[in-house]
């Protein structure tokens, strides 16, 4: 019997899970399948797999064919890793402990990458955040601008109108009357001089 390792849809509509499954190849896709292997959630960043590792090694092993997409998805997870590794067990090109020194670098090194991705995601939804707010700030700016000009514009439609105050006329400066000399005193005659008295004679 021919056996493959594929997805077979569930979820719900715009939210589609899968299940990793062994089936008969001749069985339709969604159909019967021998054993269930595990999960893939497409909907997440980066996609979430949950996958039971040794029977999807067995599964390889004793021949079954993956689906194209499963294929991408027990490479990322190592499974065909491990595959090649235990081969070169059996052929004696390494024993089990290089092995398994091997697949446990490999596994730190994508863990460092997965670490990676996860950071760069999260720096990108800070950024789009920090951006968002920004926007958001300069568009309730311009809408309490706009609040503030409409309550000035109400504000000096209801103060009543002050009326000028009429300019007060100069009054005419009055023309100075040419000044008139007053007819100058007639000096009082001077005083007759008196004759001094003539000096008594003088007694002999």
């Amino acid at each position: 019997m021919a056996t493959k390792i594929r997805l077979q849809r569930g979820g719900h509509k715009g939210y589609a899970v899968y299940r990793i499954v062994a089936a008969d190849a001749r069985a339709p896709r969604d159909g019967r399948f021998i054993e269930k292997l595990g999960m893939y959630n497409p909907n997440t960043n980066p996609a979430t797999v949950m996958l039971n590792f040794d029977r999807a090694l067995y599964w390889l092993e004793v021949g079954a064919q993956p689906t194209d997409t499963v294929r991408n998805i027990l490479s990322r997870e190592g499974v065909l890793l491990m595959k090649h590794l235990r081969g070169g067990v059996k052929k004696g090109a390494f024993d089990e402990a290089a092995a398994q020194a091997k697949f446990d670098a490999w596994k730190a090194d994508k863990e460092k990458g997965l670490e990676a991705v996860r950071q760069g995601d999260q720096k990108a939804a800070k950024d789009l955040a920090a951006k968002k707010l920004e926007a958001e700030k300069k568009v309730n700016e311009a809408i309490a601008k706009k609040v503030a000009e409409k309550k000035a514009a109400a504000v000096a439609e209801e103060a009543p109108e002050v009326e000028e105050a009429p300019a007060v006329e100069e009054a005419p400066v009055a023309e100075e009357a040419p000044a008139t000399e007053a007819p100058a005193e007639e000096a009082a005659p001077a005083a007759e001089e008196t004759p001094a008295a003539e000096e008594a004679p003088a007694e002999a």
